[in-house]
C-alpha cells in the first residue's frame, strides 16, 4: 500500500511538472509573438558594402550590397525554378508559419548527439531573415534573433513576398546574388528564359556555392541537379518525359562571365574573403554584405609586376596554368598572389587549393634534418645508379634527371645544387623516412605525407602556400610564420573588430642549421658548384644581381621554383590542371624565369641584403669536389659554412702536382708553404 501511494505521488509530481513546462513554453512563445508584434514589420532592404584595401591604404575591391543587384517579381520567374527551389530547400513552405517543427526536432536530436550546432533545419523564411538581417555564425544568440525576425516576416508579409525576397537575395557564388544575377552569370540570359535543366542546376547552388557551383566543381553540381530533378518527378512537379529530357540536356554555360572583381588581384581577394570569414567566424555571404573595411597585405606594385611577368613569359598558345605567391618572410604577409592565368576562365585558386607534387623543392626539409643528424656541407655520398632493397622486400630504383651521375662521391653542397636524387634517397633511408615527415611538420607542412623513401624526391602532394610559408621560415632564421592576407578589419562604424599582432613567431628551427642550409641553397646559382651537370639555377644565374637562396623542382607534370632573400620569399608553380606531362621544352623554363624576373624587380629599389651568419658558425674555403679545405692548387673553391667544431680538418690533395712548383708566373719562386700562407 505504501509503495502504491508513493508511486501515485510521483506520478502527480511528474504530471504537474509536464503541465508547468507546457504552460511555460506557451507563455514563452506567446511572449515572443507579442514582442514580435510590438516590433512591427522588419525593413526588407539592407544595403552594405565591404571594401578591401591594399597594404598602403588604396582601395583594391568592393563587395556590392543589395542595391546593386537585380530584382525580379515572383511571377517573372519560371515556375520550374520556383518549384525546384521549394522542393529541395523547404517543401512545406506554404504550410508552416516560419518553422518546420518536424525538421527542427530531427535536427535537435542530431545536434544533441554530436554536441554541436552543425545540423540545421532552416526554412526559406529563416534563411531570408538570416541573409538580410544577421550573420551566419552558429550560436544560440543568433538563432534567437533569427527566430524573432522569422516570426515578424511571417506575421507582416505574405508567403509570396517572402519567397520573392528570398529568391532575389540568396547567394549563388561568384558575386551573384539573386536568381537574375545568377542566370546572367551562369547562362548569359534572363532568369525568365531558364529551362527546366538550367532551373534545377541553379536551385542546387545556394546550399554551398563553392561546392556546388558548376564553375568550381561540375561533378558535384551535376549530381545535385540530378537529385533535384528526381525530387521534382517524385513529387509530381514534372513528368517522366520532362525528367528524361532535362537529364539528357547538355547545359550551355556562359562563355564570357562577368567578373565581380575587375580590380587588383581577384584570386587574392577571394582568399581575403575566405580568411575574413574564418577570422570573424561568419559565412562568406555575411562578409560580403557586412559593411566591413578589410585592410589587406597586398602590395599593388608587386601584384601588378607578378601578373605582367606571367603574361609576358607564358606563351598565349599554351594552356599551362600557374600558381604564384610572394610573401614577407618575417611576418607571413602575402604581398602578391596569382591563382591562375585567367580569373574569367577559372576562379580555382591554384596557389592555395591545388595539391601537387613538389619534386625536388621538398629536399631542403630533408637536408635540414640531415644537418641536425651529423651531416655537413662536405659530407660525401656516391652518386651512381643504385637499386635499394627495402625492408618489405620491395625494390626501389630512383634515377637522376636525364640519367646523369657523377659515378663517384659528391658533397652535400653539390648534391643540393645539382639536385642529385640518389644522394637524397640514400640520406632519407639513413635518417629514416619518419624523420623527414617529422621535419616537414616542423616547417608547417600539414598535407598528408607518406613515410616512404621517395618522399625525399617530393612525391607527396602539397600546396604552394604551404611550401612558400615553409621556405619563409628558412628566410627569417627559423621562426614560425602564418601566411595571411589580412592585417585589420573594422565594422561599418569604424570600430576595429580584428587587428593582427605582428609579433615574431616562436623559434622552431635551429638557427645555425637554418643558416647553413640557406647558404647551401644559394649554390643552385653558383657555377663553381657545377659538376657532372650544371647547377639547377644555371639558366637564370646570370640575370640575378644579388644573393638569393632557392630550390627548383620538376616532376612529369609540375615545375616549381621557390627562392628567397632576407626580405621576400616567392614561389612559382606551373603545370596543367589535368596533370598531363609538359612536352614543350619552353614550358619547363617558365617557373624559373618568372621567379627571377619578379624577384629582381621587387628588389630593385632595396639596398643590398645578405644572410647573416649566427654565432657559432664559421665560413671556410672548400674544394667543392672533394669537400676538403681548399688549397692554392684547387681549380676553384667555395665558401661553405659549418657549425664550429664540425668543419673539415683535411686539406685537398687531389689537385696538387709536383710540376706546379715550376710554373711560370709571379709566384713561381714561392714554395707550397708560402702559397698556403698567402691564401689564408
Amino acid at each position: 500500500m505504501k509503495h502504491r501511494l508513493l508511486f501515485k505521488r510521483k506520478n502527480r509530481i511528474i504530471i504537474k511538472l509536464l503541465i508547468g513546462m507546457f504552460i511555460s513554453a506557451c507563455l514563452f512563445l506567446t511572449g515572443i509573438y507579442f514582442i514580435s508584434f510590438l516590433l512591427g514589420p522588419p525593413a526588407l532592404i539592407s544595403e552594405q558594402n565591404t571594401i578591401y584595401y591594399s597594404s598602403n591604404g588604396e582601395v583594391i575591391g568592393e563587395e556590392s550590397g543589395l542595391g546593386n543587384r537585380y530584382w525580379l517579381n515572383l511571377d517573372e520567374m519560371p515556375s520550374a525554378f520556383v518549384d525546384a527551389t521549394l522542393l529541395i530547400e523547404d517543401q512545406h513552405f506554404f504550410e508552416h508559419h516560419g518553422f518546420d517543427l518536424k525538421r527542427i526536432a530531427g535536427a535537435i536530436v542530431k545536434n544533441v548527439q554530436s554536441l554541436t550546432l552543425r545540423e540545421g533545419a532552416s526554412t526559406l523564411t529563416q534563411q531570408y531573415a538570416r541573409n538580410i538581417f544577421l550573420s551566419h555564425e552558429k550560436t544560440w544568440t543568433r538563432k534567437l534573433k533569427e527566430a524573432f525576425y522569422t516570426i515578424r516576416l511571417e506575421m507582416y508579409y505574405s508567403k509570396e513576398e517572402i519567397l520573392e525576397g528570398y529568391l532575389n537575395t540568396v547567394y549563388y557564388g561568384h558575386g551573384a546574388y539573386g536568381v537574375e544575377a545568377a542566370s546572367k552569370y551562369f547562362f548569359n540570359k534572363s532568369a525568365e528564359k531558364l529551362d527546366l535543366a538550367e532551373s534545377a542546376m541553379l536551385a542546387g547552388i545556394p546550399k554551398g556555392p563553392t561546392y556546388y557551383s558548376p564553375f568550381n566543381n561540375e561533378e558535384n553540381a551535376s549530381n545535385r541537379q540530378a537529385i533535384i530533378l528526381n525530387v521534382m518527378r517524385d513529387n509530381g512537379a514534372i513528368t517522366n518525359e520532362e525528367y528524361n529530357d532535362a537529364k539528357a540536356e547538355e547545359l550551355a554555360y556562359s562563355e564570357t562571365r562577368k567578373i565581380d572583381k575587375e580590380m587588383v588581384g581577384p584570386y587574392f581577394q577571394d582568399l581575403v574573403l575566405s580568411e575574413a570569414a574564418n577570422l570573424l567566424d561568419l559565412e562568406m555571404n555575411a562578409i560580403r554584405t557586412g559593411g566591413f573595411n578589410i585592410y589587406t597585405t597586398l602590395d599593388i606594385d608587386q601584384q601588378s609586376t607578378l601578373e605582367a611577368t606571367t603574361s609576358s613569359t607564358i606563351s598565349t598558345q599554351s594552356d599551362i596554368e600557374i600558381g604564384a605567391i610572394a610573401m614577407d618572410p618575417k611576418s607571413g604577409a602575402i604581398r602578391a598572389l596569382i591563382g591562375g592565368r585567367d580569373y574569367q576562365e577559372s576562379t580555382f585558386n591554384r596557389a592555395v587549393d591545388a595539391l601537387r607534387m613538389p619534386g625536388s623543392t621538398f629536399k631542403p626539409f630533408l637536408y635540414y634534418a640531415a644537418l641536425n643528424n651529423g651531416y655537413t656541407a662536405s659530407t660525401l655520398l656516391e652518386s651512381k645508379p643504385t637499386t635499394f632493397m627495402l625492408e618489405d622486400g620491395e625494390v626501389y630504383a630512383p634515377s637522376n634527371y636525364n640519367d646523369y651521375y657523377a659515378e663517384e662521391p659528391i658533397t652535400l653542397a653539390q648534391a643540393l645544387s645539382l639536385s642529385d636524387n640518389i644522394y637524397a634517397v640514400k640520406t632519407n633511408l639513413y635518417l629514416g623516412a619518419d624523420n623527414l615527415v617529422k621535419t616537414a611538420r616542423q616547417f608547417g607542412i600539414t598535407s598528408d605525407l607518406p613515410a616512404v623513401p621517395s618522399l625525399a624526391l617530393g612525391t607527396a602532394t602539397v600546396s604552394l602556400k604551404e611550401m612558400v610559408t615553409a621556405y619563409g621560415m628558412l628566410a627569417n632564421g627559423g621562426r614560425q610564420i602564418d601566411g595571411h592576407t589580412i592585417e585589420k578589419i573594422t565594422d561599418q562604424n569604424g570600430k576595429v573588430i580584428f587587428e593582427r599582432k605582428n609579433k615574431p613567431g616562436p623559434l622552431v628551427l635551429e638557427p645555425k642549421q637554418t643558416f647553413i642550409l640557406t647558404n647551401l641553397m644559394t649554390g643552385m646559382f653558383d657555377h663553381n658548384l657545377d659538376g657532372y651537370t650544371a647547377v639547377t639555377g644555371a639558366s637564370i644565374a646570370d640575370s640575378l644581381t644579388r644573393p638569393y637562396a632557392g630550390k627548383s623542382g620538376t616532376t612529369n607534370s609540375d615545375n616549381w621554383m621557390i627562392g628567397y632573400s632576407p626580405s621576400l620569399v616567392t614561389g612559382i608553380w606551373t603545370g596543367y590542371d589535368d596533370n598531363r606531362a609538359m612536352e614543350v621544352v619552353a614550358e619547363s623554363a617558365y617557373a624559373k624565369k618568372i621567379w627571377a624576373d619578379f624577384m629582381e624587380y621587387a628588389h630593385k629599389e632595396l639596398p643590398q641584403e645578405n644572410f647573416i651568419a649566427p654565432v657559432g658558425v664559421v665560413g671556410i674555403p672548400i674544394d667543392p669536389n672533394t669537400g676538403a679545405l681548399a688549397t692554392p692548387y684547387c681549380d676553384t673553391s667555395v665558401i661553405m659554412y659549418f657549425e664550429k667544431g664540425t668543419e673539415p680538418r683535411r686539406y685537398c690533395t687531389e689537385h696538387f702536382h709536383e710540376e706546379d712548383e715550376f710554373e711560370v708566373g709571379p709566384d713561381k719562386d714561392k714554395g707550397i708553404i708560402e702559397r698556403w700562407f698567402d691564401l689564408f
